[in-house]
């Protein structure tokens, strides 16, 4: 298996980050991730990073080094972060639970499956074409769907969502998949940052149109750029599958050689509540951490070449 990925995030026009993201893979499966905090409930940074954990604990438990069930599995983790959330909020006998969305990408084989909850996004970019995009919970998107069925009032506010992981009732979690992925496909993982400051034919374009080392970052500022002052955070991590044997800067990721047993992920694995502090999970830390992991890819794309 050889992918190239690459990530950025930005806190924007908020106080902090409540954004997460991170891959894990095996030889033979790879999983990608985005989970964005919620506002409005607490601790949001928090809900972010239990759900990759949680994810990523599982996919180390079971990717043997493949997933039997890659939708089973994408399904069972993300309500297994659900009720990592209720967990942890009943421990510590909050008032309310931090809630997130989630969104997951697993690679395995030829072929691609995701799953969300809420309003984190994936979009799957075949040449020119926008192949796949997943449809958000909530109640605008509903009202966009159903209005070509049956008259509808007027919009609601987009921010409105009837599920995510930490909400009193059972969260709605939609997957996809198997789709068959072929050399050059781009997928990205996104939070409403970047989709609600621009639209779905700008990211198409300019991820059909660059590497993902330049796409990423300029989908980033522009997003930042329409939505000024008042920006929420925006996150990006992009995937393209089977980089060319002549790597770009982007770098490259190839698994091949990676041992049954072996597991490597950008997710602390942990699902200790107790080592997910607000300070540990601080803005320069993220951002320390994406320059890190994006330099050593870097880094061994150059060794290869």
């Amino acid at each position: 298996m050889r992918f190239s990925v690459y990530q950025v995030s930005r806190r924007g026009g908020r106080e902090k980050n409540e954004d997460r993201m991170g891959y894990s893979y095996t030889r033979e499966s790879g999983l990608f991730a985005l989970a964005d905090g919620m506002g409005g409930h607490p601790e949001g940074e928090v809900a972010s990073q239990l759900a990759l954990q949680t994810l990523s604990a599982h996919f180390q438990r079971e990717a043997k080094p493949r997933l039997a069930e890659p939708l089973r599995f994408l399904h069972d983790a993300i309500i297994a972060g659900h009720h990592q959330l209720l967990r942890y909020a009943t421990e510590r006998a909050l008032m309310d639970t931090p809630r997130t969305t989630v969104v997951a990408c697993l690679l395995q084989g030829n072929a691609a499956y995701w799953a969300h909850c809420g309003d984190s996004r994936l979009y799957l970019v075949r040449g020119d074409k926008l192949v796949a995009r997943t449809r958000d919970h909530s109640y605008s998107e509903l009202q966009q769907t159903l209005s070509q069925v049956v008259p509808m009032p007027d919009k609601v506010n987009r921010n409105v969502l009837f599920t995510c992981l930490g909400s009193p009732g059972r969260p709605v979690v939609d997957t996809a998949g198997p789709l068959l992925v072929k050399p050059g496909d781009k997928v990205m993982l996104c939070s409403d940052g970047l989709w609600g400051s621009v639209s779905d034919a700008i990211i198409t374009d300019i991820l059909a149109t660059r590497p993902i080392s330049d796409a990423v970052p300029e989908l980033v500022e522009r997003a930042l750029r329409v939505a000024g002052e008042r920006s929420d955070n925006v996150t990006v991590l992009a995937v393209e599958w089977e980089a060319a044997e002549v790597l770009d800067t982007s770098g490259g990721i190839s698994t091949t050689a990676l041992g049954d047993d072996v597991f490597a992920s950008t997710i602390q694995a942990s699902l200790g509540g107790d080592s997910v502090g607000g300070e540990e999970l601080d803005d320069e830390e993220i951002e320390r951490s994406i320059r890190e992991i994006n330099e050593a890819i870097q880094r061994s794309s150059a060794r290869k070449r």
